[in-house]
């Protein structure tokens, strides 16, 4: 016995164009209250942490493991959103359930950083778990913030309005991080050592992500309708089904799938320099914590200025001829990173990487918003996430996998990532940004086939 299922939410008229400017800003305070969690502790502070202290402290566990270690984590918990993403975001949009997904993931997030802050040196397994679960939830609620983006403004505007939070975002993140220097600085010449102001920045941070969602939970709109007909039972067997059918006309969105694999290729690359940028700095330039703040907030600030430049050259000359600047100005950046000789020229190759990180970021998420079809911006954005987040995984796993080979030769394993940047450049020349906006635009128009129940 077959019955026709409404596999997708549903969408009022004339969705795209009515978000207030109001509305816009509570969703981009999520981007700056996550920004707290990527930059202090994926970035600058907690990272270095684990390695330096963490796993370095435990017995028989030197620093080259522990940064295998930390490896394994971002790896473990990528792939964990790889495999849900794409299910949780169609469900989502079969019962019109983003926020509440956001909230949990936010939540969960949350919890888990505080706790970070309570486990002490030597304890890596615990450490591990702890931010493997938080790494997971981060991830989640990163995809379903940007699945909103296609419901806030038309096409025209996306690249500016996703610049807005991405710009945002860098701006908490220059906030928090900026806090945590003067923390640092002010428990540093109070005699304090990494293992008694760590743990506080990291309770701050958790307490800066709370305060800077509660916009977001309170002002932003769901605004797709869910489907009445579908049961609660029946919420995974038409995720899959929903997802299985998209997979079934990749040709129909043969651009949005080419991109896809590009923005794969190309986030093993700048996912891995992300989250391995204050160990690099610690273990090569030997950096000390302090100036690895600094640094990521020098780096935080190219960002914003990234962000909001290239959302307006989005709008006027497309996104993919944009995306196609940043990753040239990526190669030279990692480039001068691999062979700086000394701190000055690793500066001016973190100025480069914050001006390119912000612009692959934001255009990136507006290109797959562009390609998202009305009513299912959580499948599609959710598959954005999953191409980040396997990449961050093979990316990690790349870099941990080299330096250890390689007996913890890091600037070799920084080379190895312009492989990515320069496959995924190649890839994006098969992306017609045009046909791919047309393609959403017609996605009604693909046959709808009967699931059997």
């Amino acid at each position: 016995m077959t019955r026709e299922i409404n596999l997708y939410g549903q969408t009022p008229a004339g969705m795209p164009g009515r978000a207030s400017k109001g509305e816009i800003c509570a969703w981009a305070s999520y981007d700056i209250a996550n920004s707290t969690y990527a930059t202090v502790v994926a970035t600058a502070v907690y990272n270095a942490y684990f390695v330096q202290q963490i796993a370095g402290k435990a017995p028989g566990i030197g620093q080259g493991m522990g940064t295998v270690l930390l490896t394994a984590v971002i790896c473990i918990a990528s792939l964990a959103v790889v495999v849900t993403a794409p299910i949780l975001g169609t469900i989502a949009d079969a019962t019109a359930s983003k926020k509440k997904i956001l909230i949990v993931s936010t939540v969960c997030c949350i919890l888990l950083t505080a706790i970070l802050s309570f486990i002490g040196p030597g304890h890596y397994l615990a450490a591990m778990v702890v931010l493997t679960l938080a790494c997971f939830a981060f991830g989640t609620g990163e995809d379903f913030i940007a699945a909103f983006l296609p419901e806030l403004c038309p096409v025209k505007s996306m690249g500016r309005v996703s610049a807005f939070g991405w710009a945002a975002g860098y701006l908490g993140g220059l906030f928090s991080l900026g806090s945590c220097l003067g923390y640092v600085a002010w428990a540093r010449s109070h005699g304090q050592v990494e293992t008694q102001y760590v743990p506080v920045v990291m309770c701050a941070c958790a307490a800066f992500f709370t305060l800077f969602s509660i916009p977001t939970f309170v002002w932003l709109k769901e605004r797709v309708v869910p489907d009445l007909t579908i049961k609660p039972g029946d919420y995974i067997r038409v995720g899959f089904a929903r997802l299985s059918r998209t997979l079934s006309h990749a040709g129909h969105y043969r651009d949005l799938f080419n991109f896809l694999v590009a923005l794969l290729l190309y986030s093993c690359g700048t996912t891995t320099a992300i989250h391995v940028a204050s160990v690099y700095a610690q273990q090569v330039m030997h950096f000390s914590t302090q100036e690895c703040i600094t640094m990521i907030l020098v780096v935080d600030v190219m960002a914003i200025i990234g962000a909001v430049v290239f959302g307006f050259v989005q709008d006027n000359i497309g996104a993919v001829k944009t995306l196609a600047l940043t990753l040239a100005i990526w190669l030279v950046a990692i480039t001068l990173a691999a062979v700086a000789a000394n701190a000055a020229q690793l500066w001016i190759a973190g100025n480069l990487i914050g001006l390119a990180l912000g612009a692959t970021g934001s255009v990136g998420r507006a290109l797959v918003s562009e390609f998202s079809p009305p009513g299912r911006s959580g499948e599609f954005l959710g598959l954005w996430g999953v191409a980040v987040k396997l990449a961050t995984a093979i990316g990690a796993v790349t870099f941990g996998a080299v330096t250890f080979l390689s007996g913890n030769n890091y600037r070799l394993a920084l080379l190895v990532n312009l492989v990515f940047f320069l496959s995924g450049w190649l890839m994006l020349t098969r992306v017609n940004e045009k046909r791919g906006r047309q393609a959403a635009l017609t996605d009604m128009n693909v046959p709808l086939e009967d699931l059997p129940v």
